[in-house]
C-alpha cells in the first residue's frame, strides 16, 4: 500500500526480497495467527472490470481527504481486496440468488474471541 499515491495492491513491495524470508500463509492463516484483522469500514464507489472480472475498486477511506491518497480516495488492486477484504455490506436484492439462500438458514454465533469479530470490538 502506498498512502501518499492512493494505491493497494498486494504485489507493490517485495517485501519478501527485503526480509529474506517468505511471507506464505494464506488469509485464513493470517487470521488464525493474528497477523491479520479488520480494523475499519470503508465505502466502495466503483469497480473497473474486464473480461467479467474485477481488476481494481475505487474507495473512500475513513482516513478522511487531508490525510492521505488522492482527496481520500484510493485505488484497491482486486490482488489487495482478495487479501485483505473480510466482510462486505450490501442490500439483498443485489446478491445472486445462490448467496441470498444464506439468509434462509441458522445463523453461526461466533465466540467473543474469534478474529472475525475483531472489527466490533
Amino acid at each position: 500500500m502506498d498512502r501518499k499515491l492512493g494505491l493497494w495492491d498486494k504485489d507493490l513491495f517485495r517485501y519478501e526480497d527485503v526480509y529474506g524470508a517468505p511471507f506464505s500463509m494464506n488469509k485464513a492463516q493470517r487470521l488464525e495467527h493474528h497477523q491479520t484483522l479488520m480494523t475499519h469500514a470503508m465505502l466502495f464507489t466503483g469497480v473497473d472490470v474486464a473480461d467479467g472480472a474485477p481488476r481494481r475498486w475505487r474507495v473512500e477511506n475513513s482516513w478522511g481527504a487531508d490525510k492521505s491518497g488522492r482527496e481520500g480516495y484510493y485505488t484497491m488492486n482486486d490482488s489487495w481486496f482478495d487479501e485483505y477484504m473480510f466482510e462486505i455490506a450490501a442490500r439483498k436484492s443485489t446478491l445472486p440468488e445462490s448467496l441470498q439462500a444464506a439468509f434462509d438458514e441458522e445463523p453461526i454465533v461466533l465466540p467473543a474471541w474469534d478474529p472475525m469479530g475483531s472489527l466490533a470490538r
